[in-house]
This record gives C-alpha cells, structure tokens and sequence, in this order.
C-alpha cells in the first residue's frame, strides 16, 4: 500500500469518527447531558425563567436547557415549525388558531392523563383540549376586566357593580359628580384595548362563551341584525363608552389611556391585567381596584382571557422524556411560586401561593380558571383582527346598521 493511500485511510477514518461523535448522539452533549430546547415567548419574564431553569439544572444535573429569546417570536416560530425546525418545548398561546391547526397537524405531544397535570385547577388543560386530547399544559392566564380608582370612589361614595343596570348607573352618578367615567383609546390602532369589552357584552348576553360564538359564528348568515334582542343589547352596552371618555378619547393611544387613567383624569380604565405594571410605572397616588364584567343579575359577571405562560411538547423531539421531567417541573410550587411573585398573572397551579398579593387585580383575577372566565371567544374564529376595528368604528359612529353590516361581513367568512 502506497503511503498515500495509508494517508487517505486514516484521514477517512478520522471524518468518520468525527462524524460519529457530531451526529450519533442527537442532541446528547459530550459531557453525556441531554440538551432540550425551551422556545419562549414571553419577554418580560425572560429573566425569572432563566433564574427557573437554572433551579432546574441544579435539580436534574443530567439535562441542560438552551432558552431561545428572540424577537418577533410568534413568526420565528412559524418559520421553523414549517421547516420542521421545531423545539422540544414551545411556550405557546393554545387559543390561537395557529395552535389548534398544528396540533390537528400532531406536531405537538399528546399529553392526556399525565399526572402532573393533577397539579393544575381542574379543567385547566381541557379547556384547551383538541379532539378531546391535551396537547398544553397552561401555567397562568391573562384577563380583561375594569381598573378604577379606588379612592376616588370611596371619597365620592361610589360602589363596584354588581350588575350592568348597576354599572349604567354607575356611570351616571361619576358624570353627575363632574368626574369623568373612562380612560379610552378609541383610535383604530389601539381598537384591541376594547376586544374583552365587547367580547364580554356578547357572553353576558348569550349566557357565556358558547352563546356568544352561536350568536356570531354558527349562526347562518348574515343573521345578525338590528332588532335581534341580542344584538341590541351588545349595541345599548357599547353606547355606554361613547361620549364618556376624556375629551381627546377618539384621538388617544393605548399609553394615553394608561396616562389619563394614573393622573386621575379618569375613574376606570378598561383593559386587561397585563395593563397593571404600565399604570404603577406612572406612579398614580392612589389605590388601585379591579372589578369583573356585570352581568344582567348578580353573581352573572364574566372576565375573559387565556393562556399566557403554556408549554407543549414537539412530537418529534428525540428528548421526550427529558421534555416531560421540565414540563412537569413547571407545574410545581416551587417553579410558579417564583414565576408569579413578578408576574403576578392568575395561576393554575394550585399549590402556589396567591393570598394577600396582587391584591389591584384581586376583583378580577378570582375568577380566573372558574366558570366565570371565559376563553377569547376567537378560539373559535380564524381571525380577530377586523373585530377590534369595527368595535370601535361603532363606539365612535353609533351606527347600529352599520355595525350589523360589520360583524356579518366578518364572521359570513367563516361560515
């Protein structure tokens, strides 16, 4: 054999050890630990997750977790699961369409009758379940409800509502006091702000969530019209945010809203919990409350919201039991404990301590994993975008046939 050729030989065998050693462990490191991908997107709680996932490691030596932050994570996401590039845990919102066609498409694992999901509020999961099968574990929930001023109502003897006839009147007595009721961004770009409200409207109307949505998209075409008991109800029910705003409401943006309502410019700003950190970065001098959706009677009010912190597992990761030991660390106390002491979002894990804190979003957040929250009733839709819009065009507008035009030309799509 020609020395050459010995040289080709050892260089070949060399690559194919090398190769051996890059590929045939999967995504097992050198140092023997299994590595698993934890894709997040929530950014604001970037840093407790990490100070989570460190506790993690410590407790399970044998498993390293990369934590992938990037931006515009929601289109990340979409780019690799379609390139098959999918993560092995995914925190991910299971109201979404987006979700619910992946998981028709099993790119999630099914996760129906794990035990740790006994650690969760009874129902927690299934409220997310595709074809009767769980495919996310839903740590914490966000919610839509009414801030207000809690001092100003006690200084001018106003009380919390307990029904919608008590809200209207609500409203009336702030006017009568020459106060003004809400804190409004009713501009096309911020029209989101006001989606709980009129979400909320149709659920108190048609008995929850599974009215509302037989109201609007299982109905037949075209059959929502003024006239319908419903509809006028849901229309009577906006009517109230119009003209009871501050004076530059049609022209204000979300943070003007959060403004007007810290400056106590305004007694309520409607809005969802996760609003709470941007009214105290403003330092309000007062106390701050929250109050449900009223319903027609008392004892009827809603809030709505969704998963926020939910974790799936990729089908095809080669790590699925290291996936399951983190995911089922998260549902513990000692992960969401952590986790809620900063984020303060309703928890599902039952073990966690919640008494005594958060006590601004308290009159909304008890509700949250009962049967007085609702999901976001576009769990149900394949868009939500336009409903925002004409949500506002019609607070601003008050053209009721207008609005009945708006809401069949959007939902006729999906019919």
């Amino acid at each position: 054999m020609t020395s050459m050729k010995k040289v080709f030989i050892a260089c070949m065998t060399l690559s194919i050890v090398f190769l051996l050693a890059a590929c045939g462990n999967g995504d097992s490191q050198a140092d023997g630990k299994t590595e698993i991908e934890f894709f997040n997107q929530k950014k604001e709680m970037q840093t407790t997750l990490q100070e989570i996932i460190k506790d993690f490691e410590e407790e399970n030596p044998d498993i390293t977790v990369k934590f992938t932050n990037v931006p515009d994570a929601g289109t990340v996401l979409k780019t690799r699961i379609s390139s098959g590039d999918i993560p092995d845990i995914i925190n991910i919102y299971p109201q979404n369409a987006d979700f619910q066609a992946w998981a028709n498409s099993d790119i999630f694992t099914d996760l129906t009758g794990k035990d740790y999901l006994n650690n969760l509020t009874e129902g927690a999961a299934e409220a997310y379940a595709i074809n009767d099968k769980v495919y996310s574990v839903p740590l914490t929930s966000n919610a839509w409800g009414f801030f207000y001023n809690v001092d100003k109502f006690e200084e001018l003897n106003l009380e919390v509502p307990k029904t919608w006839d008590d809200f209207e009147q609500l409203i009336k007595d702030i006017q009568g006091k020459e106060e003004t009721p809400f804190a409004l961004s009713l501009t096309q770009e911020d029209a989101w702000t006001l989606n709980g409200y009129h979400q909320l409207a149709w659920a108190t109307t048609n008995g929850g969530y599974e009215g509302a949505n037989n109201a609007l998209v299982f109905s037949p075409k075209g059959s929502i019209k003024v006239g319908n008991a419903d509809f006028d109800a849901v229309a009577d029910q906006l009517d109230l945010l119009n003209g009871t705003g501050q004076k530059n409401a049609t022209g204000a943006s979300y943070e003007d809203a959060i403004a007007t309502f810290a400056n106590q410019e305004a007694l309520i700003l409607p809005n969802g919990t996760w609003a709470l950190p941007a009214v105290q970065n403003q330092n309000p001098e007062f106390e701050i409350g929250m109050f449900a959706y009223p319903g027609q009677e008392e004892g009827q009010e809603l809030t709505v919201g969704a998963a926020d912190l939910a974790l799936s597992i990729a089908m095809d990761s080669e790590n699925q039991e290291a996936a399951e030991k983190f995911v089922e660390y998260m549902t513990s106390k000692e992960a969401m404990q952590k986790y809620y002491d900063v984020d303060g979002s309703p928890t599902s894990v039952t073990s966690v301590d919640t008494e005594g804190k958060f006590s601004e979003t308290a009159g909304v957040t008890q509700y949250v994993f009962t049967d007085q929250q609702i999901v976001w009733l576009q769990k149900d839709w394949t868009s939500e975008e336009t409903f925002h819009h004409l949500t506002v065009e019609y607070v601003n507008s008050q053209d009721r046939d207008q609005l009945a035009t708006n809401l069949n030309n959007f939902f006729d799509t999906m019919k």
